[in-house]
């Protein structure tokens, strides 16, 4: 029976947790595992904490983790990763905008051996999301073209992981934190589990235009150095221009009409493209280095190992019993060479 913690980060959602924790409780009676309800309150100023902590008092599964101000969502699911103490998570909203009637498909898929069961979100039909619709589509194309790490369109952050990919995931200390994509960057067998999200239980949305632009900014930022090395493309540029002015201004010297160049203007622009094309590389170059000292800092994995056969208490093994072996020779062969010399 395997044992499952939901991290389920909530601010300001005292109306809508009383009938999400009901809902839930419903779907997790009928399943025959252990779970323990991690709630995160992420600085809550409305009566959240009043809700959660009645909430604990009636169900012993519920644990409550008071962060001491409003960090933000993705931190606040990063500390519930770090109480995490069981075979698996489900990470998820207290809304009711991720339905808990997936739960039960996403247990079996983790049962027949997915580490990452990922919920994609169909926004397709839904009312009032246009401007989020085009905009997001805009972002998952960039990020896709400028990123190394391939981000789906409509990846809710509602997902199961397996302990070996909450261990993958604890070994990226970074501060600015994107489990968008860095769920997809640990890799693991991940299957997708679409969805329609139903509407809130209540309230409105607590993210804002500006927090969906910083988490737009932490995911373009930390999964692609493309923008330092738009200095290296855009010296390029400015160096075929001067290239082409230099031609140009060549073109009309050979051809005798050189009455016929404005006095001044061609040195003028042949020196001002070649100078911002040498100093448009040379920031190239230093974004390239800055760009390495980034990826530096943040400290991610070099790789992250899935599996290892044979195991090392296996080797071990093996090499105790040579070990062994080599030792009884060696006796075996001292006692005979006693045995000749006794003779």
């Amino acid at each position: 029976m395997a044992r499952i913690d939901l991290i389920i980060p909530v601010y300001n959602e005292s109306e809508a947790l009383p009938a999400f924790h009901h809902s839930l409780r419903a779907v997790l009676s009928n399943l025959p595992h252990r779970f323990r309800l991690v709630y995160v309150n992420d600085g809550c100023t409305d009566s959240t904490a009043t809700v959660l902590k009645g909430l604990a008092e009636k169900d012993e599964d519920v644990c409550t983790i008071e962060l001491s101000r409003n960090f933000g969502h993705q931190a606040a699911l990063s500390a519930g990763l770090d109480a995490f103490d069981a075979d698996a998570a489900i990470m998820m909203d207290g809304d009711g905008e991720h339905p808990p009637g997936l739960i039960p498909e996403m247990v079996r898929l983790f049962e027949i051996g997915y580490e990452v069961v990922q919920a994609q979100r169909l926004d397709a039909g839904r009312r009032g999301i246009l401007l989020k619709r085009i905009t997001g589509g805009i972002f998952y194309w960039l990020i896709n073209r400028l990123g190394e790490t391939r981000i789906l369109d409509g990846a809710a952050d509602y997902r199961l992981l397996s302990q070996s990919a909450v261990a993958a995931l604890k070994q990226m200390p970074e501060y600015h934190r994107f489990f968008r994509g860095m769920v997809p960057w640990i890799g693991f067998r991940t299957v997708l589990l679409p969805y329609a999200p139903p509407n809130r239980l209540a309230g409105r949305s607590k993210y804002s235009l500006r927090k969906m632009l910083r988490l737009a900014s932490d995911g373009m930022f930390s999964f692609s150095l493309a923008p330092l090395r738009l200095a290296l493309v855009t010296g390029c540029v400015f160096l075929f221009v001067a290239l082409l002015e230099g031609a140009f201004v060549l073109s009309y010297l050979l051809r005798g009409m050189r009455n016929q160049l404005v006095p001044g203007w061609a040195s003028l622009m042949l020196v001002l493209l070649t100078s911002s094309g040498v100093s448009m590389l040379l920031l190239a170059i230093l974004g390239v280095y800055v760009g390495m000292i980034f990826q530096e800092v943040k400290r991610r994995p070099i790789y992250i190992l899935n599996s290892r056969r044979p195991h090392e208490s296996t080797v071990q093994g093996k090499e105790d019993k040579r070990s062994l072996n080599a030792d009884a020779q060696a006796t075996v062969g001292a006692t005979s060479a006693d045995g000749v010399r006794s003779e």
